[in-house]
């Protein structure tokens, strides 16, 4: 059967109304339904499938990267264990969140911690295993949250397989807070943990960030380079004072290597797209914004050697139908993709 990329999406199709033959796919997507941690508002994990029902309305023809659906995309079906690891990470990080992570020498609450702890270090080797078979295969990795924990295991098989990895982060955190609320694999500490955790990951450029501590600040700042991060304040005076914007997004891009890992938290956008995110802050990137920053990725001569996308929650939206959140998250996952696709191209 010829597919018709302009007909509509037949109800049992895959992610962007794709056939779903895994074997011919250029993009494996990996869908990650775990928001155990999450600190303010939970619904993440609902993100992967939110993103896959609204996708399917997501046009294919593409101005900037063409037809990447003609590489195969195919979101794989969630590893079981996840769901359950999510449950069960879920109800007893509430006891420590409620606490505020002072645990007071309480022994249950210590020994709740540590199970939650062990869990997320079960869904880093999870997700670890799904994107090396996907390396292995010579695949895109694409893995899709939940909150942004997740890609701690994708972000470490990727640099494993190069050394000397950049990661792009956007985010409106810096996350770079060592085990918030005493959750080594807390969403807030995933960038601490790839900076100190993963050797092979030799710069981190962050975009979008505009709210953080104290001490993550310093963490930057004590990072000899090797963390570089556009402050959102920083961005945003730019654009007032009417610089170019393109030369600053260059000029960044420029700190990173030729191999590089991109981290998108939907949050670093301006809330208005992703409005039922778990923290949402004012400020951040325009629509029109990120895609220069997209553009500009393509054009720079790296190659993008996997993704991930996080923080997407449809709010109170019925499972039935698509939230503003998932149509937002399903275009910029696309986006994404295809962006990562050209550079592939452009590096093979």
């Amino acid at each position: 059967m010829t597919f018709d990329p302009d007909a509509a999406s037949l109800p049992d199709s895959g992610i962007f109304g794709l056939p779903t033959d895994l074997a011919r796919a250029e993009v494996h997507v990996i869908p990650v339904p775990f928001d155990a941690t999450t600190s303010y508002r939970k619904g993440t994990c609902r993100g992967p499938d939110a993103i896959l029902r609204a996708s399917r309305q997501v046009d294919l023809f593409d101005l900037l990267t063409g037809r990447p659906y003609e590489r195969g995309i195919v979101m794989l079906e969630p590893d079981e264990r996840i769901a359950k690891l999510n449950t069960e990470g879920g109800t007893k990080a509430e006891k420590i969140i409620e606490v505020a992570g002072v645990l007071g020498g309480d022994p249950a609450l210590v020994k709740t911690l540590g199970r939650v702890n062990a869990i997320g270090a079960e869904l880093n080797r999870i997700v670890h295993q799904a994107t090396e078979l996907a390396f292995a295969q010579k695949k895109l990795p694409v893995l899709v949250g939940g909150d942004h924990s997740t890609p701690f295991g994708a972000i470490q098989a990727a640099a494993e397989r190069f050394p000397g990895l950049g990661v792009l982060h956007f985010d409106a955190h810096a996350d770079l807070r060592e085990a918030y609320e005493g959750f080594e694999w807390s969403h807030a500490s995933i960038l601490h943990n790839v900076a100190t955790r993963i050797p092979g990951v030799a710069k981190i450029a962050q975009v979008g960030i505009r709210d953080f501590g104290e001490r993550e600040f310093a963490f930057i700042q004590e990072s000899r380079g090797r963390i570089r991060t556009l402050f959102d304040a920083d961005w945003q005076r730019a654009k007032l004072d009417g610089g170019n914007l393109r030369e600053l997004v260059k000029k960044r891009l420029d700190d990173l290597p030729a191999k590089v890992w991109v981290t998108f938290d939907v949050d670093g956008l301006d809330p208005t797209l992703c409005p039922n995110t778990g923290t949402p802050v004012p400020g951040g990137l325009s629509w029109s914004e990120a895609m220069l920053w997209l553009e500009e990725l393509a054009k720079s001569g790296r190659e993008v050697v996997g993704l991930d996308l996080n923080e997407v929650s449809p709010g109170e939206t019925s499972d039935d139908d698509d939230s503003w959140d998932a149509i937002v998250g399903a275009r910029l996952l696309y986006k994404l993709i295809g962006v990562a696709l050209m550079t592939r191209t452009a590096r093979s």
